[in-house]
């Protein structure tokens, strides 16, 4: 199985726009089971004081990370560029599931990393930035990355160019050759 996160609770989000090229191109090429989550629908009152005791988990985070994150061995991240980095939202996730079955939900997990950002780099900084925390949660990295750049012009209407979803589907390509190993 594999889960395909857009790593953004923005609405409406063009890294909504690159995660869902990716989830259909995977539902079409992939054999096994492929699930979405978006940031977009974490739950509102997550932040709160309670996250941190112990075994408490949101219910809905709870759902999650039992349906999607446990059984999955192989993850798809799609991250913007939020202030050279990734968004706190993702990094707020992660620190929430890791309270409850750590082991169950990181270890051994396989992740592939797609950047989007406006600028030149496509969020080249904040994958690597991403790489180190998710490897100290012992999940392995594909070592090659995804950057997206200058995401305006990638897409039109509502639509992500034909070059960049080819692009995708390499990176894609690659990576389930990678995690077969």
């Amino acid at each position: 199985m594999i889960l395909v996160l857009s790593a953004t609770n923005r609405p409406a989000s063009r890294t909504r726009l690159i995660a869902d090229v990716v989830f259909n191109y995977l539902k079409a090429v992939y054999p096994g089971d492929v699930h979405f989550y978006s940031l977009e629908d974490l739950p509102s009152d997550l932040l709160s004081r309670t996250m941190f005791e112990k075994n408490y988990l949101h219910p809905e985070l709870v759902k999650i990370q039992d349906e999607m994150m446990i059984p999955s061995k192989n993850w798809m991240i799609i991250s913007p560029e939020y202030n050279g980095s990734f968004p706190g939202a993702f990094k707020l996730f992660i620190d929430a599931v890791s309270n409850r079955k750590y082991k169950e939900t990181f270890n051994g997990r396989k992740a592939g990393l797609i950047g989007v950002a406006s600028g030149r780099a496509g969020n080249l900084r904040g994958m690597d930035h991403m790489t180190g925390f998710l490897n100290y949660l012992s999940v392995t990295v594909y070592p090659d990355k995804l950057p997206v750049s200058s995401i305006e012009q990638q897409i039109n209407e509502g639509v992500v160019n034909e070059n960049t979803q080819s692009l995708i589907h390499s990176f894609v390509d690659k990576y389930l050759e990678w995690q077969k190993s």
